[in-house]
C-alpha cells in the first residue's frame, strides 16, 4: 500500500485565495443588505413585505397541522434529553409524514415547501425537541437534498431525491479534526481511478453521520492529466465498504443528535456521484449555506417564543416584596428585551426566508446576517430567562419535577442554543465572511491598490478607477432621506416607527463612511482588523433587524393581525437596538484592540504563566489536542446505526 499523502500546508495568503475563489463573485440581483453597507437604504427591496402564494400557504398550513399533532402526541422531549437519543419510532413517524422531504420538489416525492414554511416546521418541531430540529435541518438544509437541488444532474436528482424525501437520512461532511473554517488545508482525498474516485480521510462532527444513509463528502482531488483537481463534492452511500463511523460524539447540549467521526479508507465512489465539476466543492458548500443557514434562525425564533412564554407565566406567579417580579424594573427590563428581540428575530427570519423563496434578491448577506444576529440574540434571550428563573433556571427539569414543581428546561435551552454561535460558521467567521461581502464594491475598484502582487501599472489603473468610483459615491453619503422629517410617514400608525427608519437611513450612510475611513487608514492591513470589521458587521446586523421589525409591524397592521401590538414591539426593539448601535460606533475608534494584541503576545510567550498558578487541571493528562487523522484502515468498531 502506498504511503499516505502529506497533509496540505498552506500560507495565510494561499488559504485566503482558496476562500476567495470559492466566493460567488457576481451580483446579478439586488441585495438590501449589500446596499445598506454601501450607505444606500433600499426600503423598496423589502417593503411591502413579500408573501408566499396562496397555494404555498395552503400546502404549508396543512402540513403544519399534521406536524403539530405528531409532536404533541408522539414526541417526548424530556425522554430524548434524558436518553440522549431520538427514538426510532419517532424518526419513522417523521418519515411517514414527509418531514424529511419538506423542501424536496413534489415530483421527487417531497412536499415542495418553500423556506418560509420549512422554517415554521423546524421551529415547531424544534420547540418539542431541538435535537429533532437539527436532525431534519442537517438532512435538508446542508445534506444531500440542497446541493443536488442547486447543482445536481437530472440523473442524480432522480436517483437520490426520492430516497431523501421518504426513507434515507443524509449528512454533510466537510470538517476534519485539524480543519475547520480553513478548507485550503482539507486533507481527505479523492483519487481518480478509472470510472471511480477512491476516498481516504477522516471527517469530524458529522451531524446525522451516525444514522445517515447518504453523505455529501468534500474531498480534495489531486491535479493530474485529465483532472482539474481541487476540493470536490460527492454523494456517498454510507454502507460502502471502507466507511467506519468510529465514534458517536456527546455535547453539552443537543443531547439527542447523531453526530460522529467518520473514516474513509479506500472507499470507491463512482464518478457519476460527483456533484458538479472537480474543484467546485467549496463553492457548492458555500452556496448551499446561503439558504441553509436560514434554518438556524428558525430554531432561535422557537426558543425566543418559548422563553417569552415561560418568562410571562413565571414572572406572574413568583412574588417578591409584595408584588409579582415582573413589576420590578430589574426583571421587567429583561422581559421587555425578550419580547422585543423575539419579535425582531421572527421578523428577520421570515423576511429572509420569503426573500429566498421569491428569488428576486441576492440574499447571501441577509442569510448570513440572520444567522449571526439570531445565534447571538437567541443565546442572550435564554440567558436572561435563566436569570429571571433564578435558582430554578439553573436546576434541571427532572430535578424540578422530582420535587413537585413544573419541569421547566430553562438550563437545557441555554445549553442547546450555545452551539448556534459556533456551527454553520462561528460568530467570528461570520463577521469576516459578511465583512468581505460588505466591502466587495470597494475591493472591486480599489483592490489592486493593496494587493502586493500587482504591478505598478495595475495599481495605477486601480487608482484611476477608484478615483472615479469614490468621486461619485462619497458625496451621496452626506445627505439623504433620513434627514427629512416626514419621510416614511406610512410607518406612523399611533406609534411612530418612521423615525427609526430615518435613523437606519442616516446610520447606514455613517456606517459606509466609517468603513471607508477604516480602509483609507489601514489599507492592506484592513483584513487583520477583525475587531473593527466585526463591529461594522454587528452595526449592519442591527440596522437590518430594525428594518425587518418595522416592515413586519406595518405588514401585520395592514393585514389586521395585532398591528398595534406589533408596532409597540418594533418600537421597543428599535430603541434598544439604537443603544447597541451607538455603543458599537463608539468602539470602532475607542477600544482596546492594540492593547489586547500585546496581552495576547504575553500570554502566548508565557509572560503571564504565573497567573495560572494555584489550580489543578481536570483535563486528561497527556491527551493530544487534535486527534490523529492519518488515512488508513479503521481500528475501531463501526457504530453506524441506520434507522429502518
Amino acid at each position: 500500500m502506498s504511503a499516505a499523502p502529506p497533509k496540505p500546508t498552506v500560507t495565510e495568503r494561499e488559504a485566503r485565495q482558496v476562500a476567495e475563489a470559492a466566493r460567488q463573485q457576481e451580483w446579478r440581483k439586488p441585495s438590501f443588505a449589500k446596499e445598506l453597507f454601501l450607505g444606500r437604504f433600499r426600503l423598496d427591496l423589502i417593503h411591502p413585505h413579500p408573501m408566499p402564494t396562496d397555494e404555498a400557504t395552503q400546502r404549508g398550513e396543512e402540513f403544519l397541522a399534521k406536524l403539530r399533532d405528531f409532536v404533541e402526541t408522539k414526541v417526548d422531549g424530556a425522554l430524548i434529553e434524558r436518553e440522549a437519543r431520538i427514538p426510532d419510532d419517532v424518526v419513522d413517524g417523521l418519515k411517514e409524514l414527509g418531514a424529511f422531504g419538506m423542501k424536496i420538489d413534489t415530483k421527487y416525492g417531497g412536499l415542495g415547501l418553500g423556506q418560509v414554511y420549512y422554517n415554521k416546521a423546524l421551529a415547531l418541531v424544534g420547540s418539542a425537541s431541538p435535537a429533532i430540529g437539527v436532525l431534519l435541518s442537517a438532512h435538508q438544509s446542508i445534506g444531500v437534498p440542497q446541493p443536488l437541488k442547486l447543482f445536481g444532474s437530472t440523473e442524480q436528482k432522480e436517483r437520490f431525491l426520492p430516497r431523501c424525501a421518504r426513507t434515507d437520512i443524509s449528512a454533510f461532511l466537510l470538517t476534519e479534526p485539524d480543519v475547520g473554517s480553513d478548507p485550503a488545508r482539507l486533507a481527505t482525498t479523492a483519487v481518480p481511478d478509472g470510472d471511480d474516485y477512491v476516498l481516504d480521510g477522516v471527517k469530524l462532527w458529522t451531524t446525522n453521520g451516525v444514522v445517515a444513509d447518504l453523505l455529501v463528502v468534500m474531498a480534495r482531488v489531486p491535479k493530474s492529466e485529465g483532472h482539474k483537481g481541487g476540493i470536490t463534492a460527492f454523494v456517498v452511500e454510507t454502507n460502502s465498504p471502507g466507511i467506519t463511523v468510529e465514534n458517536r460524539n456527546a455535547f453539552m447540549g443537543l443531547r439527542g443528535i447523531e453526530n460522529g467521526v467518520t473514516r474513509f479508507h479506500q472507499v470507491r465512489v463512482p464518478a457519476a456521484q460527483r456533484i458538479g465539476p472537480e474543484g467546485a466543492g467549496l463553492k457548492i458548500a458555500l452556496t448551499t449555506l446561503n439558504t441553509g443557514r436560514l434554518s438556524l434562525p428558525a430554531s432561535c425564533v422557537a426558543a425566543g417564543k418559548w422563553c417569552l412564554k415561560i418568562a410571562r407565566e413565571w414572572s406572574a406567579a413568583r412574588e417578591q416584596w409584595g408584588k409579582p417580579i415582573a413589576h420590578h424594573e430589574a426583571v421587567g427590563s429583561k422581559i421587555s428585551f425578550i419580547a422585543a428581540t423575539t419579535f425582531a428575530l421572527e421578523a428577520v427570519t421570515d423576511l429572509a426566508a420569503q426573500m429566498a423563496d421569491e428569488d428576486r434578491n441576492d440574499i447571501r448577506i441577509e442569510g448570513a446576517l440572520a444567522k449571526l444576529f439570531a445565534s447571538e440574540m437567541g443565546w442572550l434571550i435564554a440567558d436572561e430567562l435563566v436569570q429571571i428563573r433564578g435558582g430554578r433556571g439553573f436546576e434541571t427539569a427532572d430535578s424540578l419535577r422530582a420535587r413537585g414543581e413544573r419541569g421547566v428546561p430553562a438550563e437545557q435551552v441555554l445549553r442547546d442554543l450555545r452551539i448556534n454561535r459556533i456551527f454553520e460558521g462561528s460568530t467570528e467567521i461570520m463577521h469576516l465572511l459578511i465583512a468581505r461581502e460588505a466591502v466587495d464594491a470597494h475591493l472591486s475598484v480599489a483592490g489592486d491598490l493593496i494587493d502586493p502582487d500587482k504591478s505598478l501599472q495595475d495599481k495605477a489603473k486601480a487608482g484611476a478607477n477608484a478615483g472615479v468610483f469614490y468621486a461619485r459615491w462619497l458625496p451621496k453619503l452626506i445627505a439623504g432621506q433620513g434627514q427629512l422629517p416626514y419621510t416614511f410617514s406610512e410607518f406612523k400608525q399611533g406609534v411612530d416607527l418612521s423615525g427609526h427608519l430615518r435613523y437606519v437611513e442616516r446610520t447606514a450612510r455613517k456606517l459606509a463612511r466609517s468603513t471607508f475611513y477604516g480602509m483609507s487608514r489601514w489599507q492592506g492591513r484592513m483584513e487583520s482588523k477583525q475587531g473593527f470589521l466585526g463591529r461594522i458587521v454587528d452595526i449592519g446586523a442591527e440596522l437590518f433587524a430594525m428594518s425587518a421589525a418595522c416592515v413586519r409591524a406595518e405588514h401585520l397592521r395592514a393585514r389586521g393581525e395585532h398591528g398595534r401590538e406589533a408596532y409597540q414591539l418594533a418600537d421597543a426593539f428599535c430603541r434598544q437596538s439604537r443603544l447597541r448601535v451607538e455603543e458599537l460606533f463608539g468602539r470602532l475608534w475607542s477600544n482596546t484592540d492594540d492593547l489586547d494584541r500585546k496581552v495576547v503576545k504575553g500570554v502566548m510567550s508565557g509572560t503571564y504563566a504565573w497567573l495560572e498558578e494555584g489550580i489543578v487541571d481536570p483535563s486528561d493528562d497527556g491527551g493530544v489536542w487534535i486527534a490523529d487523522a492519518t488515512p488508513g484502515a479503521s481500528t475501531r468498531a463501526n457504530v453506524h446505526r441506520p434507522i429502518r
